[in-house]
């Protein structure tokens, strides 16, 4: 199966200090990767590299010719003093029919607040607003770089929700960084954890029982994890009976580059936030 998007081998340097030491990481048609790691992981930096912010000091991006992808970003901080309708915001620079933004508009439930200027909203509304201009384009690959930072839990429960909903309903790819390990662990279908380098990937219960993880973010939150897994496994089968559409092995092969177990440990380089 041919990669949408592909890191190989990349290593980036910043004032003399390694960022990324030989990362590989590829994302293939289906996949729902989310990339998770402590504070100065480079997990954005990363994220930046493959989708060509950043130009990596070692290795090589490949992207399949012709992808099309969309991008959510942080956060968007927006000024009072430019004011701008949502409705406007969310064609600027995009050519999309009235149908179309309807369409998404109501996919993301941000249908009533369209006519609302954006400086008014809500950081669960902005974000909501922000990945439905991504899904504008129809992307067939979805990069989000902390998309869930800056809301509260109740917030971050409904944003995670929404991106599970767009991942069954469009069959669109899904590129995540996030620190929201207990969500995540609910969502994603592959953990990439990373300090560095890439320490261990697979799947969320799998990862969560890596020493590399326990290593980085210790023996409370690897226990949270196996019990929440646990959980979501038995609920998620019952789901897949019901045929919801959902697979958690879509036969798709990842080289990340690297073996699964290093046989060393990290000392933590802070507790990662929800």
């Amino acid at each position: 199966m041919t990669d949408l998007l592909s890191a190989r081998h990349i290593g980036v340097v910043r004032e003399g200090r390694s960022i990324l030491t030989d990362v590989s990481l590829s994302v293939g048609k289906s996949d729902f990767i989310t990339i998770i790691g402590p504070n100065g992981a480079g997990k954005s930096m990363l994220l930046k590299c493959m989708m060509g912010f950043y130009r990596p000091d070692e290795g090589e991006i490949i992207r399949r010719k012709g992808l099309k992808i969309g991008y959510v970003p942080q956060q968007l901080v927006a000024d009072h003093t430019i004011p701008i309708l949502t409705r406007r915001f969310l064609t600027l620079r995009k050519k999309a029919s009235k149908s179309a933004v309807a369409e998404v508009a109501g996919e993301t439930a941000i249908t009533d607040i369209l006519d609302k200027p954006l400086h008014v909203l809500s950081g669960g509304e902005l974000q909501r607003v922000l990945l439905a201009r991504a899904l504008l384009d129809d992307p067939e690959l979805l990069v989000l770089d902390e998309p869930a930072q800056n809301l509260d839990v109740t917030g971050q429960l409904a944003f995670y929700k929404l991106l599970d909903r767009i991942y069954a309903d469009r069959k669109v790819s899904i590129l995540m960084v996030s620190h929201d390990l207990h969500l995540v662990m609910s969502s994603t279908r592959e953990v990439v954890c990373l300090y560095h380098h890439v320490c261990c990937s697979g799947k969320p219960h799998m990862v969560a029982r890596d020493p590399e993880f326990i290593s980085l973010f210790g023996e409370d939150m690897a226990r949270l994890m196996a019990v929440y897994n646990h959980s979501h496994d038995h609920n998620h089968t019952h789901d897949h009976n019901l045929g919801d559409g959902h697979s958690d092995s879509d036969g798709h092969s990842h080289d990340h580059g690297h073996d699964q177990s290093h046989g060393h440990a990290h000392n933590s380089a802070g507790e990662p936030h929800a």
